[in-house]
């Protein structure tokens, strides 16, 4: 018996594993503003989330992924056959090869080695994070974990410094711009509803424009990130008026309009007449009628982020599974669906059973959250995400959303966040590449010391 199966199961074990640590940590952030606004309870929000991040994961998660993620390898240094994997016959005729596989290149054996060894590095870090409950970013933990097997493996000139660069600079501009923009957006809520002596009353008038801005950026999220690979995929037999930006400006336009119209209806129905209550009792009656909608924003989040980053697990095993059954190295790879499903059900398991940790952190210990709090920070969160990755711009949600956490607290003054927990999530976050690299260089010099 060839080398072969220990080269598919033991990514796949780790690829799991490494699913499990995103649910763990990840998923965690996109429900931790509706979990710490007290808008759902935990056990819902495992349920919600799951249900989000697996049906993102799967059923429009991509199937086609980099080899190298981020492109922080050059894909020359790597031997990147010219080709790319574009042709779906040529895919599923590769994938069907179970016998009579090439031979592997000795540059295959060592992306495939270092593949694994970093989907390994980046797992134990996560578990890390998340066991101390700090919210890392999965994807610089797998750029750091890519890039210490990288320098080892094919040299210093190997790795994209530029696009390592743009990825330090987006440690600092995520989360100020979601900072900023969640600071703007509450200190709005603030002075046409919740600052208001009727609260109840400036609910019912200004509430609704919250809401079609809160549907239109949430459905442009879901078409833009959630469903991009599902839109690239069947571009070719979906019109054109259907797939481009203008259409999905329109369609998120109708969903905001749909949202006004129906918040408005809502509002009046449980809010006409309360006026004449206290100020504190409106209040309370207004962020209770903000429950929902820091839960659909949560939901979205989590959606996209099941589209997206699910790749950040199973990636590096679809290029192990690509190479080891066509025996090259091609700049993409298919993803089989047996693949994303392991993903999909390795950060479901991960949420349910570790999540509670990381969404404490986000939910409760950085600043006390409401449901109008939760509103302004994972809106201000998905909009930084979706502008920079228009422009190409590598920005981590993790990052982007606890910005925007810090950004409604630092609304209320200094003194509304607490300084000692943020500082921990700020080192956590500065250590996370270089520990990613070094561990996964370390394991890639024990795999290749015992196997080649």
């Amino acid at each position: 018996m060839d080398g072969t199966w220990l080269l598919l199961s033991v990514p796949a074990v780790l690829g799991f594993y490494m699913a499990w640590n995103i649910g763990a940590n990840d998923v965690a952030n996109s429900m931790g503003c509706a979990v710490g606004s007290k808008s759902i309870t935990i056990r819902n929000a495992v349920i919600a989330a799951a249900i989000c991040e697996f049906l993102g994961a799967v059923f429009v998660g991509a199937h086609v992924t980099d080899t190298i993620r981020k492109g922080i390898v050059r894909p020359e240094a790597v031997g990147i056959a010219v080709k790319e994997a574009g042709d779906p016959t040529e895919q599923n005729a590769a994938e069907a090869q179970p016998a009579g596989r090439p031979p592997l290149t000795p540059s295959a054996v060592k992306l495939a080695i270092g593949m694994t060894c970093s989907l390994l590095a980046a797992a134990i870090w996560l578990h890390v994070a998340s066991y101390f409950g700090m919210p890392v970013s999965t994807t610089h933990a797998i750029i750091g974990a890519v890039t210490g097997f990288g320098l080892l493996a094919f040299g210093v000139d190997a790795i994209n410094w530029a696009k390592m660069g743009e990825i330090v600079a987006s440690w600092f501009l995520s989360p100020i711009l979601g900072g900023v923009i969640a600071f703007v957006l509450f200190k709005l809520m603030v002075g046409t509803i919740l600052g208001s002596q009727t609260p109840a009353r400036a609910a019912i008038q200004f509430a609704p424009f919250l809401s079609f801005v809160v549907g239109f950026v949430m459905t442009l999220s879901i078409l833009w990130k959630g469903l991009q690979h599902l839109l690239q995929e069947h571009r070719e037999s979906l019109p054109d008026w259907l797939t481009g930006d203008a259409a999905c400006l329109a369609i998120s336009a109708g969903a905001g309009l749909l949202a006004f119209i129906g918040s408005r209806a809502y509002l009046r129905r449980h809010l006409t007449g309360h006026s004449a209550s206290s100020t504190a009792d409106q209040l309370e009656l207004v962020e209770r009628r903000f429950a929902p909608l820091v839960v659909i924003t949560s939901c979205c989040v989590a959606f996209s982020h099941g589209a997206n980053d699910v790749a950040n697990s199973v990636g590096p095993l679809a290029a192990v599974v690509d190479i080891v059954n066509t025996g090259e190295v091609q700049s993409q790879v298919p993803v089989p669906m047996w693949v994303l499903s392991l993903g999909g059900i390795g950060i479901v398991i991960g949420l349910a059973t570790y999540g509670y940790r990381v969404m404490a952190t986000v939910g409760e210990k950085i600043t006390a959250l409401t449901p109008s709090r939760g509103i302004a920070a994972d809106t201000a969160a998905t909009i930084v995400v979706l502008a920079c990755s228009r422009m190409g711009l590598p920005v981590s949600t993790t990052h982007t959303l606890v910005g925007s956490i810090l950004g409604v607290g630092l609304a209320r003054g200094l003194a509304g966040i607490d300084l000692t927990v943020t500082r921990n999530i700020f080192g956590g976050w500065l250590i996370t590449v270089p520990i990613a690299a070094i561990l996964s260089a370390v394991l890639y010099l024990i795999a290749m010391a015992l196997f080649v």
